[in-house]
């Protein structure tokens, strides 16, 4: 008898201890499949209004999108009415593309300059989605 109960005790132990184990257990989750999204602004630096400032993207058709921003520079020098009217343009794109699902992942920028008269100013956001 007390064999028997000596024998139900470590089983009921070994049940206990295997369970434990499945409950801590690691399940990895899986892991998301995005999709990605690149929006390119370009901002000219050139004076006079004589450069190209854009938004530009391509959307979900393959179609290239763009959007006519201002230049940094009119012909009396930097143009902050312009800077503001571009920052506008810019944060209204990001509200956009976060109001279609798309998450901002990532933004980077840059500055081009061949000399003093000319250049841009490149930003790219970088968006995800999950698919």
């Amino acid at each position: 008898m007390k064999n028997q109960i000596t024998t139900g005790l470590i089983i009921a132990m070994g049940i206990v201890l295997i369970l434990g184990g499945f409950k801590n257990a690691k399940v990895n989750p899986p892991i998301p499949e995005y999709k990605w999204r690149q929006v390119t602004t370009v901002e000219s630096v050139v004076s006079g209004g004589m450069g190209r400032s854009r938004i530009i993207y391509t959307d979900d058709t393959g179609e290239m999108q763009e959007q006519k921003m201002q230049n940094f520079f009119s012909m009396t020098g930097i143009n902050f009415g312009n800077i503001n009217q571009n920052d506008i343009k810019i944060t209204n794109m990001v509200s956009t593309q976060a109001t279609e699902g798309w998450e901002l992942f990532n933004v980077t920028s840059g500055v081009y300059s061949a000399d003093k008269s000319t250049g841009i100013f490149i930003t790219r956001y970088l968006f995800r989605k999950e698919k």
